[in-house]
Formats: structure tokens, C-alpha cells, sequence
């Protein structure tokens, strides 16, 4: 019996701590096959369409690559290519892919959008990221945690910067779900929503984790096993940049905050594109417009020894394949598990 067949992968708040730490353990095993060239073709013959309305790297290419490890086609579907919203509601394109489709994947602003084709496409829909949630991204992340610490529980992680993003959301929810104590560094504009902080404590509370919000980011990051950050200005977001960066500007992972943390093995992390340096159009206007060699982490810590970005970055491909195989194949899984 599969205990998640045909179910949508949404948000995280829809899965308990057993199934996100069962999709983190499969993800582990998919990645050792993969590196033992070991086939898993659970999805074979599946057609699988990419709708995206946000551009993407990671998103796109972890996908792709885990559908056709998997033995799925997969059909990328932008913004450019297809009428959604223009021509066709959502409703109606829903409701097409479905009929095509055996499974979709969903990257775009609202998350009223990937709700609404998981109820009209009657397949399963997996969300690539919205505006509120990013939940593909934590099953990377803390599969990340889990090769390098080798346990979760008692993990102390603590996230600077925009404390509202989908990112933070999600963070916080999942670290409090699995145990994983959370401390957001943020200006108190930027502090999480009163909805998402509920569930977060509430999940907290049942998981025996700790959850700190706080302005101070020399206070967020003590005592932290792990330093998170994102980009300071998210697709999209219509936001004077004079704001937002002198805001954000005392939230910059650093060597200097690195060390606030008083542990010489904290690790740092990153979602991914970051502004470490001048190497990229946006990274370059902005750093020559404000003064600033990086925007939220300096390049010595991003490429330093302490930086596991890129392994993160390399466990989308895992955590996505662990979803996609679940939720489209007809896998046995024990329901004692859960």
C-alpha cells in the first residue's frame, strides 16, 4: 500500500512529521541509487507537464532530470507558451493538463493557483514554489542537515532576513515539525505573519522545538548549528530596493556574525540564486548602487568551508524524485510507518 498515492505535495503543512522525515529518508535512498547507477524507473511511461510562471534553475532542472530518472516525460509549459491567465483560467487549464497529464508540476505566484489545479486537474500536483510556501526546498534542506549532522532532532537552525517570504514560512513550519529548533532574525516589519507563526508554534509545541522571532540578529544566530538566508528582495515583489537593503543590511551573513554563533562547525545555507558577489546583472547594480561587495552573504562565507549551498542545491534533484515517485507511483510502503 502507498500511503501518499495520488495525493498533491502542496504545502508542508499538510504532512506530518513521520511522512517528511519518510520523504527525506527516500530521497537519501533515490540519491544512492542514482550514485550506484542503480535504475528506478517507478514513474515509467508517465507524462509529466512543468508549468511555470516564475522563471527558475533548480526548480526546473530537478524536475526534469528526476522525471526522466524516474522513466516520465516531462513537458516543460511557461508563461510564454501556454494561455494561463490570458486566454484560459486556471480552472480551465487545470482541468486540460489533467485530462493529458499524469502528473504537474506548479511554480508561480499565489498559492490559491496550485490549489485550485490540484482540485480541478484530478492528478497529482506538486508545488514548485509560490509566494508563501516553498516545500520541495525543505526536503533538500533537511536532507542536507541529515547527511551532515546525521540526526535532526535538537538541531538549532536560525534564518536572517525577509522573515515574511516563502522561504521563512516554510522553514519555520517544517524545522518545527521535525524537532528542529528555529530562530528567525528579522526587522520587525519583516516578522512572520501571525497565521504562519500559530502553526508554527503549535507544531513546536507538539514536536518539542523551540521557536524564536527576534530583531537582533546577533541574538538569532547563538548557539546556531545552521545560518539561512535568501535573497532580500523576492521575484516579483514590487519594493523600493533603498528600503529593503538598508533594512536588511545588519542581517547580511557574514564572517563576523558567522562567528556570533560560538560553534566552530555552524554550516551555512542558501536557497539559491544569492548575491554574493558582482558577477550577475542584479548582483552588480545593486552592490555598485549601495556600496556592497554581496548583498545577503558575503562571497568568503558562500565559498568558504563552512557553505554546504551546493549540496543543497544538488538535493532538490533527490527530494523532487522522492516526491514525484510516492505521490504518481504505485510503491509499497508500510503504513506503520506512520
Amino acid at each position: 500500500m502507498n500511503h501518499f498515492y495520488k495525493e498533491s505535495f502542496l504545502k508542508e503543512i499538510d504532512f506530518s512529521k513521520a511522512e517528511i522525515n519518510y520523504l527525506i529518508d527516500f530521497a537519501e535512498h533515490l540519491k544512492n541509487l542514482k550514485q550506484n547507477n542503480i535504475p528506478h524507473q517507478y514513474l515509467y511511461g508517465k507524462s509529466i507537464a512543468l508549468l511555470f510562471e516564475k522563471n527558475s534553475t533548480r526548480t526546473r532542472s530537478a524536475f526534469t532530470v528526476a522525471a526522466n530518472d524516474l522513466g516520465a516525460y516531462p513537458v516543460f509549459l511557461g508563461k510564454d507558451d501556454i494561455q494561463l491567465k490570458q486566454k484560459e483560467s486556471i480552472i480551465d487549464t487545470a482541468k486540460v493538463l489533467g485530462g493529458m497529464f499524469d502528473g504537474i508540476e506548479f511554480r508561480g505566484f499565489k498559492q490559491s493557483d496550485v490549489e485550485q489545479i490540484a482540485d480541478y486537474s484530478g492528478v497529482p500536483v506538486w508545488n514548485g514554489l509560490t509566494d508563501e510556501w516553498h516545500p520541495t526546498q525543505m526536503l533538500a534542506d533537511f536532507l542536507t542537515l541529515k547527511e551532515k549532522f546525521g540526526n535532526l532532532d535538537g538541531l538549532k537552525l536560525a534564518y536572517l532576513g525577509d522573515g515574511r517570504n516563502n522561504v521563512s514560512n516554510s522553514l519555520l513550519v517544517t524545522a518545527a515539525k521535525l524537532g528542529v529548533n528555529i530562530q528567525v532574525g528579522a526587522p520587525k516589519q519583516l516578522w512572520p505573519t501571525d497565521e504562519v507563526l500559530k502553526i508554527a508554534l503549535d507544531e513546536a509545541k507538539q514536536n518539542g522545538s523551540k521557536v524564536l522571532i527576534t530583531d537582533d540578529p546577533i541574538e538569532a544566530v547563538k548557539e546556531a548549528d545552521v545560518l539561512y538566508t535568501d535573497v532580500w528582495i523576492s521575484m516579483g515583489e514590487d519594493v523600493d530596493p533603498t528600503d529593503r537593503i538598508k533594512m536588511l543590511r545588519p542581517y547580511q551573513i557574514n564572517r563576523h556574525l558567522l562567528n556570533q554563533t560560538g560553534k566552530s562547525e555552524t554550516v551555512v545555507m542558501h536557497c539559491l540564486p544569492a548575491f554574493h558577489d558582482h558577477d550577475t546583472v542584479i548582483g552588480k547594480k545593486l552592490g555598485e548602487q549601495f556600496g556592497m561587495d554581496a548583498l545577503e552573504i558575503t562571497d568568503e562565507v558562500f565559498n568558504g568551508p563552512q557553505s554546504i549551498v551546493f549540496e543543497e542545491a544538488e538535493n532538490r534533484l533527490h527530494s523532487i524524485k522522492a516526491i514525484m515517485a510516492v505521490t504518481l507511483g504505485d510503491l509499497f510502503i508500510p503504513e506503520y510507518l506512520f
